[in-house]
């Protein structure tokens, strides 16, 4: 089994926690959309959406990242003879579903300073015409993600979409807050998959400066958070590159890469 992933990619956190978690052996590729390797010819063609993760067993390719997870468990539960190991409830990919239909691109890309933000929209739009030339077999797809780009920054302006994604998630950690007044994980006293979805949001939050705003004033997801954070997979998958001194390092390396392609003209 391949993944194709990286740890800027909040789906692609939420799969690797999944494998971790499931104890799931897999083979991981890094694919840095920040520098736009997800750009390149073999990834795109193999998911012209240019999305992480990308999830392969043989011939079976996945993109979408409850599908990936529903399929690691089934994995998991064949792999251990249904010994310790259940289906997701109803209940769980209901959760699932509810966090995932939150969308963190434009909140995220809102919270970024403009100057560092530019940089590195016109970076990607420079590796994709350098894509289109090289792969004029996938010029159309190529031009599809060219004009994404350029809509993604008309958006950017609007300042109601920011207020979208923003509503919609307080009203998410609203909901998560109540659920967590009950139980200590998002469905009961047992880590689920919905756990594994929801720990990246947070993650996020905290990795843009604002955990004070949105966890520290929600008692039970603080103290939620508190807890997931011990766990082994979270180690390994978020707080390996993200956690405290950590942070500074990981951004610093894919700016450092970005302003000396950029130099060198390497798109």
């Amino acid at each position: 089994m391949q993944l194709y992933h990286h740890p800027y990619s909040m789906d692609s956190q939420k799969v690797r926690l999944a494998l971790e978690e499931k104890g799931i052996d897999y083979t991981s590729f890094h694919v840095n959309p920040a520098v736009g390797k997800n750009m390149d010819s073999f990834f795109f063609r193999m998911n012209p959406s240019a999305k992480l993760p990308v999830f392969k067993n043989g011939s079976h390719v996945i993109f979408d990242a409850i599908e990936i997870i529903l399929y690691i468990e089934r994995i998991a539960v064949v792999s251990v003879g249904n010994h310790g190991i259940a289906f997701s409830s109803e209940e769980v990919i209901e959760w699932m579903r509810k966090v995932q239909e939150w969308n963190p691109k434009y909140f995220t890309l809102s919270h970024i300073p403009n100057k560092y933000r530019l940089f590195a929209s016109k970076f990607i739009r420079k590796v994709v015409i350098a894509r289109m030339a090289e792969s004029p077999g996938l010029a159309s797809a190529y031009h599809s993600k060219l004009r994404e780009a350029y809509e993604t920054e008309e958006k950017l302006k609007n300042p109601d979409v920011q207020k979208r994604s923003k509503d919609h998630l307080v009203q998410l950690l609203d909901e998560v807050e109540t659920k967590l007044n009950e139980t200590t994980y998002l469905v009961g006293d047992e880590f689920t998959m919905a756990d594994v979805m929801l720990i990246p949001v947070l993650a996020r939050l905290v990795l843009l400066n604002l955990e004070d705003e949105y966890i520290n004033c929600r008692p039970n997801i603080a103290e939620y958070w508190s807890l997931v954070q011990k766990r082994p997979s979270y180690k390994k998958v978020i707080g390996k590159y993200f956690n405290g001194w950590r942070k500074r390092k990981t951004l610093m390396k894919t700016w450092c890469i970005l302003h000396i392609r950029n130099w060198l003209k390497r798109y």
